[in-house]
């Protein structure tokens, strides 16, 4: 099933453009690497505060609601390139460890993302604890730490 809509997604007019063009692949990949930078910059700033390590002088629901324009926009950014990117090599990604590694840990990021850290960063400072806080910090970056690296390894081939 799976392996059908990749080769189906490749046969695509869109796989098919980018894939014959000189131009298309590296110019998506901008996009896509630019929206990482934005979603990692907006991932920190308030995991980081929630670990206890700068801008104490802000509060967290502060940060994360600041942060949450910049994280959103800069996560559709990366799903419409992400999205155009697999349609011109599906068949690749479908056989890369690294792709699939990528994809289960962008799914449990989102989710992790959108439910248990929005409630805690968004929460009463004495409704936390610190070690709650700390270890939802902690495991928000290990997340998006873990798509960051599936998304490198693919481009080595893994």
């Amino acid at each position: 099933m799976l392996w059908e809509l990749a080769k189906w997604s490749e046969a695509t007019t869109l796989g098919v453009a980018i894939r014959n063009s000189q131009y298309a692949f590296p110019i998506i990949e901008y996009f896509h690497l630019a929206a990482l930078a934005v979603i990692g910059g907006a991932v920190l700033i308030v995991d980081m505060r929630m670990l206890g390590l700068g801008l104490r002088e802000t509060p967290v629901a502060q940060l994360a609601k600041d942060a949450h324009p910049w994280f959103v926009g800069s996560l559709i950014v990366m799903l419409v390139s992400g999205v155009s990117l697999y349609t011109s090599e599906a068949t690749k990604c479908y056989a890369s460890p690294a792709f699939w590694i990528k994809m289960i840990a962008l799914v449990l990021a989102v989710l992790f993302t959108f439910t248990v850290r929005r409630r805690v960063s968004l929460a009463d400072a004495v409704q936390v604890s610190p070690a709650t806080s700390k270890s939802v910090a902690l495991m928000s970056v290990c997340l998006w730490f873990a798509v960051a690296w599936g998304g490198r390894w693919i481009g080595f081939g893994g």
